[in-house]
């Protein structure tokens, strides 16, 4: 028996067709239907079959916003340095000029969406570990499962050539129920075991953090960012499903995000939005300064107090919160900004956190706000260009994705960025871990080296290491 729904899909499929032919260029069909709730960790797992190295997971905080993608309908990439950000929304927006969206919804993120991210540094020198990621890398799924305020909606995008007929949408609907009917067969795969724990030239690193101590004393930069490398070995291949099932679980209210690449995965949950527009709404974070979590009510209380005192800090978050006001301003006509720091408090860190909140002018464009937030000073430093010329000299890693913003544009010119911290790269029966802390004056190679080992163990923790 043909159903309505497959009646309309021929018949939004035959003016696809016609389109894509009339104008000899292929064309994005976009159709959204409502759903039933899906439970989202399900949705990505269900894709591993057919779409593994194909797939991102979003959610944000608050589970206002979860996005699940499979499939790669269209791939915007470059290593292009110069102008990226204007040459990615470029491409973005002339991908959807002449598309067929069929969406009755007015909830954001439903619909075309893209989801990728830029590199920390496109100038820095390239290595093989971050060899399957373009500078700039950006999906638009075959199938974006969205999850908003508590409402699911399920969007298919197919790209229609001038070669294509019918039968490519009879393709999808195949391709769909297939998806939907294995959402409840799906078993969770072998954990894979830690074998060993590698630290990456941490002596190097130390001295890297002297080195840089020094000319913070007698120059112009104020700080500098540095990050490290821990690598871990497995005994079987790390599978993405279970790293992200214990990162939602134990991480839930933080960014939790999964990004695959030919095979490669960068995941993680990190506590720190960089940039969010939801219409002409602007919401940034100021995110600098943290503490490890006390063992009791008490002790948790007394490390918070101290961090909201410790100067070093304040400092050091007030140049966050002084760069980020500044790079809004330009786009915003008004910015409110509270007068001193709050605790965020996650599972294993305390941070101090500032929340901003502004109305941006109506033409804003969001990748441009990326651009000019990125790096914020709790990622790079200060003066900003000096601190990554900085980094791009002394740092050994290649930090590809790390730090660096990664999120979601729909076609609305809504859309919302993390600053991928908290996170690592699993690549087979191996695994990446990151961490970073700023150098000032009076910082200590010892003290700042373990400050990034706290900041490891989210990580470590759901690879089973803690």
């Amino acid at each position: 028996m043909v159903t309505i729904q497959e009646i309309e899909i021929k018949e939004r499929g035959l003016l696809a067709v016609s389109r894509a032919k009339e104008l000899g260029l292929p064309i994005l069909v976009s159709e959204v239907h409502k759903m039933d709730p899906v439970n989202p960790l399900a949705f990505f797992n269900a894709g591993k079959e057919l779409y593994c190295g194909e797939r991102f997971f979003w959610k944000d905080p608050t589970d206002e916003i979860v996005l699940v993608g499979l499939g790669i309908s269209k791939q915007i990439q470059s290593d292009q340095a110069t102008d990226r950000f204007f040459h990615v929304e470029k491409e973005w927006e002339d991908f959807l000029k002449n598309s067929l969206i069929f969406n009755t919804y007015t909830d954001i993120a439903v619909g075309p969406v893209m989801f990728g991210g830029f590199s920390f540094d496109p100038l820095k020198e390239k290595t093989e570990l971050w060899s399957k990621y373009a500078d700039s890398l950006f999906h638009i799924p075959k199938y974006l499962l969205s999850i908003i305020k508590g409402q699911t909606y399920l969007t298919t995008n197919t790209v229609c050539t001038p070669h294509d007929d019918l039968s490519l949408f009879s393709k999808i609907i195949e391709e769909r129920n297939l998806i939907l009917h294995s959402l409840k067969s799906f078993h969770q795969n072998n954990t894979a075991s830690l074998l060993e724990t590698i630290e990456i030239s941490p002596d190097q690193w130390k001295e890297s953090v002297d080195e840089v101590v020094k000319e913070l004393t007698n120059g112009p930069l104020k700080k500098v960012v540095l990050a490290r490398e821990l690598r871990l070995i497995f005994d079987n291949q790390v599978g993405a499903e279970n790293v992200l099932n214990r990162l939602y679980n134990q991480q839930h209210e933080s960014f939790i995000f999964a990004f695959e690449s030919n095979g490669d995965c960068f995941i993680g949950a990190s506590p720190e939005r960089l940039v969010k527009k939801s219409g002409n709404e602007i919401f940034s974070t100021c995110l600098a300064g943290s503490i490890s979590r006390g063992e009791t009510e008490q002790q948790d209380r007394l490390l918070g107090e101290k961090l909201l005192n410790d100067q070093k800090n304040l400092i050091e978050h007030r140049y966050v919160v002084e760069m980020i006001k500044e790079a809004l301003e330009e786009s915003c006509e008004e910015i409110i900004l509270p007068d001193k720091p709050q605790l965020m408090k996650i599972r294993d860190i305390q941070h101090l956190y500032t929340p901003v909140i502004g109305k941006c002018y109506k033409d804003t464009s969001l990748l441009q706000l990326v651009e000019r937030l990125h790096p914020t000073p709790a990622l790079g430093g200060l003066p900003k260009n000096a601190a990554v010329e900085k980094i791009r000299q002394v740092e050994a890693l290649d930090r590809g994705f790390y730090a660096a913003p990664l999120g979601w544009a729909d076609y609305q010119r809504n859309g919302e960025f993390a600053v991928s911290i908290r996170s690592g790269l699993l690549q087979g029966e191996e695994a990446s871990l990151f961490a970073g802390c700023g150098v000032v004056a009076d910082s200590e190679a010892e003290s700042e080296y373990l400050e990034t080992s706290l900041k490891f163990t989210p990580m470590l923790r759901a690879l089973g290491g803690k």
